[in-house]
């Protein structure tokens, strides 16, 4: 895995959280829809998508001063 440094304002991270946290709602209403619909495949991939953006959003949130 090839690892990436980025100097980011505070700015800069809260639009990225921000950025990210949308996207997450959307896998996580993606996931929901295709559960209702018994699509096992797609659920798995958007959860995995979400569990993803999570774990980057946590970084990013963790960078963050208040």
């Amino acid at each position: 895995m090839k690892t990436v440094k980025l100097a980011l304002s505070q700015d800069e991270l809260e639009i990225l959280a921000d950025a990210l946290e949308t996207d997450l709602e959307g896998y996580v209403e993606s996931a929901k829809d295709a559960r209702a619909n018994r699509a096992r495949e797609d659920v798995q991939t958007f959860e995995e998508a979400a569990a993803r953006i999570r774990a980057v959003l946590e970084k990013v949130r963790a960078e963050i001063q208040d």
